[in-house]
């Protein structure tokens, strides 16, 4: 008789669990249908920032097991930007040796820390946004294509802002934090104007590059290379 009694109290607990479900949804629904526009963004800002908290957790562990191996010692020191006498500023500046006060270094480890951080949340962004937030029904090959573009210039842009700002920053965080838990703290911050950058400039690529047509012209659009501003989700 308990075990019945048991049952039924966990069916009842998992009748008000699938209720609550229903009911946002279905909030949701209505709230979608009344402000499209600003559903869209709410939902591209929640998995943004959800794939920035994964890479500022994966990034601190890639340079972490990199910089244990011999890709430290190895420089990546590409696109020379300017100089002052023997002192050559690069855009991408990651030079032989462990990472200095100023954030430079780190070698090919640090550079791969980075990159590849960046390029896992690119692609868990772009499958996400396209398939949730923006539903977009036309060629993922063509999108994809637009996408890369975007992200190999994006990429190049927040890389010269980095000469910019990335030694005060690294500076800063070890005069407060001290040096190991300050690089640690400019780490993070880097990481989150690099990310700040990408949401805004990204979420006007999106805009364009994720189309939504109506049911039956999918084909007609996927062979449409040119993207164009997508319509308004609902409005």
């Amino acid at each position: 008789m308990a075990h019945w009694n048991t049952d039924r109290a966990g069916g009842h607990a998992g009748d008000g669990r699938s209720r609550m479900v229903r009911a946002g949804k279905e909030l949701w629904r209505r709230f979608e249908e009344r402000f499209g526009s600003v559903a869209q963004f709410v939902l591209f800002m929640f998995f943004a920032n959800a794939i920035t908290v994964v890479q500022l957790v994966l990034m601190p562990i890639l340079k972490w097991v990199f910089g244990k191996t011999s890709l430290v010692d190895i420089p990546v020191q590409a696109l020379p930007i300017g100089g002052s006498g023997d002192h050559v500023v690069y855009m991408f500046d990651y030079a032989a040796g462990h990472v200095d006060a100023d954030g430079l270094g780190g070698g090919l480890a640090y550079f791969l820390a980075v990159q590849i951080t960046l390029f896992i949340g690119q692609v868990l962004d772009f499958f996400a946004q396209r398939n949730i937030t923006f539903r977009s029904n036309t060629s993922i090959r063509v999108a994809a294509f637009w996408y890369a573009i975007a992200y190999i210039l994006i990429t190049v842009a927040a890389a010269a802002l980095q000469v910019a700002y990335k030694a005060p920053v690294y500076s800063l965080m070890q005069n407060w934090f001290g040096q190991v838990r300050g690089q640690s703290v400019a780490d993070v911050v880097t990481m989150l104007i690099n990310s700040t950058i990408a949401f805004w400039v990204f979420y006007l690529v999106f805009k364009v590059i994720f189309k939504r047509v109506p049911e039956g012209d999918e084909d007609a659009a996927s062979r449409d290379e040119t993207p164009r501003p997508a319509p308004a989700s609902r409005s």
